[in-house]
């Protein structure tokens, strides 16, 4: 069973502070995951991390998102990369304290988009690192794009580029609230794609700073995910509560937040 986690920024950094990794939270969580992946259910992982207040802050002062063009523009596009680089070390290192045989592979080696969508990723790392019962570690990152020169691509951007390719069971994306909030604040258990113009009112962006759109962003592209592969379901939760992630990974159908599914 192969599993897509995601630890989003707003979970391993504080996103209203620049440059702020939660070490004694990152460690917990790889605590988890080492006790959901080492239980001899047949596990297999690729996990991936959001940026948090490390790439998103450089990103927003360089305005990477919106593209790469003059020579200032440029240096701080490699400034995005770095730091994002420097996130994805400290959560590597996390993983692997825990027991973990991770391998962080960097996107923007090989990414390449168009418009702002990613449109080609080299995968043989990947599928290398997961025939051979490693676990991949990818994160939010800068990209080249034949449109605007340079920009961002999301890890939930990476996710629905591989999806099709790897064939995930579940994809499970942990953040820092309980799942989708409506209006009232309460969790919203179900979206498809039916359901999705209903529920758009209440999706909004995200606290802290983020400049691949927040929670609205990420509901949409993870219905447009299984639109594309309907056998695939969707969490998305909260890695606040010690224990749910272990949980979530050992068994995905009970897993609590929203869940996205096809009709």
């Amino acid at each position: 069973m192969l599993t897509f986690l995601k630890l989003g920024g707003s979970l391993i950094t504080d996103k209203t502070r620049e440059g702020v990794f939660l070490e004694d939270r990152a460690v917990r969580l790889a605590d988890e995951i080492y006790a959901a992946w080492s239980a001899g259910v047949g596990l297999r992982l690729l996990i991936g991390h959001g940026s948090g207040s490390f790439g998103h802050f450089a990103a927003r002062k360089h305005r990477t998102m919106e593209g790469v063009s003059t020579p200032e523009q440029w240096r701080g596009f490699a400034e995005v990369g770095r730091t994002a680089a420097r996130l994805n070390r400290l959560m590597a290192d996390a993983l692997a304290g825990a027991g973990l045989p991770v391998w962080p592979i960097q996107p923007s080696a090989s990414a390449e988009g168009s418009s702002g969508s990613l449109k080609l990723l080299e995968i043989r790392p990947i599928r290398a690192a997961l025939d051979h019962d490693l676990i991949p570690l990818v994160y939010g990152d800068v990209a080249l794009d034949t449109t605007r020169g340079g920009t961002i691509i999301s890890t939930e951007t990476i996710f629905f580029y591989l999806a099709p390719l790897l064939h995930p069971q579940h994809v499970l994306l942990f953040g820092d609230v309980e799942g989708v909030l409506d209006e009232a604040g309460q969790v919203i258990r179900r979206i498809t794609p039916g359901s999705l113009s209903e529920v758009e009112a209440a999706l909004g962006g995200s606290r802290g700073v983020d400049v691949t759109g927040g929670m609205a962003s990420k509901v949409r592209d993870m219905v447009k995910l299984v639109e594309r592969t309907p056998d695939l379901t969707i969490h998305i939760l909260s890695g606040m509560a010690p224990g749910l992630l272990r949980d979530a990974l050992l068994d995905p159908a009970f897993a609590p937040g929203t869940v996205i599914c096809a009709d």
